[in-house]
């Protein structure tokens, strides 16, 4: 028997799965916090999403593709504007942002201006897609920290609610373009609160050497907060925002954030005689992409989240009795959009590689991968995968799923457990993949990249469609033919 067939855990590590892979009794079995709510195998052991099979999907759609369950997503933006924002209610109020760069499209934007969200964009792209469904400006965010005259133009012309400034430069380019509108500007300052989240050093946003907002320790916070109050013509100081990281499961973090923001605030209300109406805590909830991550709901995250603002705004309610207290907003884009969707691939080869002292990796590869999912690659994101299209009654075997392209770092799911008996031609589904797969996306290898069908009430549709070599094509320009060599 060979090595991954019996489950053995070599010394040098190759063939061995991580801590924290158990290997399955079953693996048939979905784990429900991996999936959409709509999920399960029907009788015949084949995923299905609201009672569509995955064999469905992949013969009228093709493969690889995002495949999103509806319902879910709309009922994961419900927790949040209810069960999270409730426990606010007692102490200033909260409003939930959904954070548009984790997926957007015109059919997401209308299900997020549908269940009461507001809206994050951090792209005159993003605002474009909110603008195209009739999203109420006044419930928009734009963000960014290097937003060009045009996409301020085109916020401030079409009424969003709140501008995230990121820098001094941008302060002044805020003015001026709410002075050539004749506008004044609704503003944040987004403060570095050097607060730095438990996760990978790319999406940790809090810690003091990186590219987003004004140190605090630094005091070029306070100085964005002067600068601002000295264009109040045309500037409206609405509050303070910070964003300490992603993928975050609990919120001892935020506390020591909000505690800082709130000794700003108070700072500004005493020096300047300014109540900003505002303060925003960023996003950062984690998900479980594996049998290892515990997320909270919203509504224990609202719980949590509402105790320690309340008792960080206690040197604020002391020092200013008759000054209302900000509102609280929060921005989940991950925690609403990535467990709604999965991919679903056809395998294409299985192979097995003897890596040292008679250990296999099996490597199964997928007709996607890095152009369709790059986390992976990009910062180590742990994946898992189930065989979709059957069942089995094979054992399990530890695989590394990786994609299609020309990449050794192309890998898909690092370490999973399949059924041993896994063949060319069988569907995978990969879960958790509606955040940040999408967005990233890529035309690696000239790749098209695939569709996002939407199921609910056990029907399929397109919602962003496939797209074709002639969209690779199209944005071509032929250079002219060159002139024969005259002989």
């Amino acid at each position: 028997m060979r090595a991954h067939e019996a489950g053995i855990l070599h010394a040098d590590g190759y063939g061995a799965a991580p801590q924290w892979l158990p290997t399955p009794q079953d693996v048939n079995e979905l784990l429900p916090q991996l999936w959409p709510a709509n999920v399960e195998r029907n009788t015949d052991g084949v995923l299905a999403v609201s009672g569509l099979p995955v064999t469905d999907i992949a013969r009228d759609f093709g493969t690889a593709a995002y495949v999103l369950d509806e319902d879910d997503f709309r009922s994961r933006a419900r927790a949040f504007r209810d069960d999270f924002t409730a426990p606010f209610d007692a102490v200033a109020g909260a409003d939930v942002y959904y954070a548009g760069k984790a997926f957007l499209c015109s059919a997401v934007a209308r299900w997020v201006m549908d269940e009461g969200l507001n809206l994050d964009t951090c792209s005159g792209g993003e605002l474009a897609v909110a603008q195209r469904v009739g999203f109420p400006g006044e419930r928009i965010a734009l963000h960014g920290n290097n937003k060009s005259v045009a996409e301020l133009r085109q916020a401030l012309s079409y009424g969003v609610g709140r501008i995230v400034v990121d820098s001094f430069a941008e302060i002044d380019r805020v003015a001026e373009v709410a002075a050539e509108l004749g506008v004044v500007a609704p503003v944040m300052v987004r403060v570095t609160v050097g607060v730095e989240a438990h996760t990978h050093e790319f999406i940790a946003t809090a810690h003091e050497d990186q590219k987003f907002g004004f140190s605090l320790a630094g005091g070029q916070a306070r100085a964005a907060i002067d600068a601002i109050v000295a264009k109040g013509d045309r500037l409206r100081l609405l509050g303070l925002h910070s964003h300490i990281g992603s993928q975050i499961f609990d919120v001892s973090g935020f506390e020591i954030a909000a505690r800082r923001l709130v000794a700003l605030h108070t700072e500004v209300a005493d020096v300047h005689g300014i109540a900003m109406p505002e303060m925003d805590l960023g996003g950062g909830y984690g998900i479980a992409y594996t049998s290892e991550h515990s997320p909270l709901t919203p509504g224990e995250l609202g719980t949590q989240m509402a105790a320690l603002v309340d008792r960080e705004l206690k040197e604020l309610r002391d020092g200013h009795p008759d000054a209302p207290l900000p509102r609280i907003s929060i921005e989940p884009g991950r925690a609403i959009a990535g467990p709604s969707a999965f991919t679903l691939y056809e395998i294409g080869t299985v192979k097995d590689v003897e890596v040292a002292h008679d250990a296999i990796r099996s490597y199964v590869s997928v007709d996607g991968g890095m152009s369709d999912n790059v986390r992976t690659a990009l910062y180590g994101a742990d994946y898992s995968c189930t065989l979709a299209g059957r069942t089995s009654t094979a054992g399990p075997r530890l695989v590394r799923v990786v994609g299609r392209h020309c990449e050794s770092g192309d890998i898909v799911v690092m370490d999973e457990y399949l059924p041993a008996d896994i063949v060319p031609g069988d569907l995978i589904a990969v879960p958790g993949t509606g955040a940040y797969c999408r967005s990233l996306s890529n035309q690696y290898n000239h790749t098209p990249r695939p569709p996002v069908i939407a199921v609910r009430d056990g029907v399929a549709r397109v919602i962003v469609r496939r797209e074709t070599i002639d969209d690779l094509l199209a944005l071509d320009v032929d250079e002219p033919a060159p002139l024969q060599e005259v002989r």
